[in-house]
Parts: structure tokens; C-alpha cells; sequence
């Protein structure tokens, strides 16, 4: 095979940015100049893991930065740890991280329950400014809250009964 360097020219816009006196955003744009010296990027030092960091068995390590506020625990950890054995293409990753978030909310109230702090769910999941916005709305989703746990309780009280 012949090491040809193939012939691009025929598509419109192919290399404009080849020619940084050629600048096609130079009206808009700042230009530093630095623009065209991408070939001499040093990667900067990654950030250095000081807690549990899950990431997608799809990547060899971690991203560049990361947040770190609040490392995985309690059962909501353990189904996000098995998560990310799958690959982010699959059920089996993202059904078990929609459930251990849900499950999150409810370690959090009762860690600040444990602590002595009584959270004011209202304020905390926005229902205060949906009163005022959209109240309808706001009283459809507690009718269906109410519902279903009407619905809940008269489930597990036939089921004692039996």
C-alpha cells in the first residue's frame, strides 16, 4: 500500500482553522493566538483520590476532576457500587442508581432525624414556591401521594387480615 496523504480539499470548509491568519470567528473572538498552539498541551496533574470515586468500568481510570462531597454509603452506596459493574448502556446500571437515589432521600431524613434536626420537607422539595406558582399542579401531585398510599395501606391491612 502506498502512504498517500489523502486529498480533503474537495469538501467545502475542510482546514479552515489550518490558517491562523485566516480566523473565521475573528470579529467575535478574542484572539490570543493560543488558539493554534493545541499541539503543545501539557495535561495538568489529575486530582488526587482521597475517597471512594465510582466511575464506568467503560473508562481505564478516573476523569481529570471529580466532586468528592459525599463519598458512597449505607445501602444507597452498595446498590451504586453494583451499578457500576455494568456498562452505562445496560438496565442493570441505571434502574439501581434511580433506586439508590430514591433511597437516598430517605437515609438522609432519618441522618438528620438521628442528629435531632426536623427537616422541613416543604421548603426542601420546593413545594413552597409550587403553592405559589402552580397550585393546581401542586395538588394533583399530592392527591396522587395520597393515593397511593391509601392505596399502600389498604393493600398491607387486607393482607393481615388473611
Amino acid at each position: 500500500m502506498e502512504n498517500k496523504v489523502k486529498d480533503y480539499t474537495h469538501i467545502k470548509g475542510w482546514g479552515i482553522d489550518a490558517n491562523p491568519d485566516n480566523e473565521p470567528t475573528y470579529p467575535i473572538k478574542k484572539y490570543t493566538g493560543d488558539d493554534h498552539n493545541r499541539i503543545n498541551w501539557v495535561r495538568p496533574p489529575l486530582q488526587p483520590q482521597t475517597v471512594e470515586v465510582l466511575h464506568s468500568n467503560e473508562r481505564p481510570g478516573l476523569s481529570a476532576v471529580y466532586g468528592t462531597v459525599q463519598p458512597p454509603s449505607g445501602l444507597s452506596g452498595r446498590l451504586r457500587r453494583f451499578a457500576f459493574k455494568y456498562s452505562e448502556s445496560s438496565y442493570g446500571h441505571w434502574f439501581p442508581l434511580i433506586l439508590a437515589d430514591r433511597i437516598n432521600v430517605f437515609e438522609g431524613i432519618a441522618d438528620d432525624l438521628k442528629r435531632g434536626h426536623v427537616p422541613n420537607l416543604f421548603a426542601e422539595k420546593g413545594w413552597n414556591a409550587e403553592w405559589k406558582y402552580n397550585r393546581k399542579g401542586l395538588l394533583k401531585k399530592v392527591a396522587a401521594y395520597a393515593l397511593a398510599a391509601a392505596a399502600l395501606s389498604l393493600y398491607v391491612s387486607k393482607k393481615k387480615h388473611k
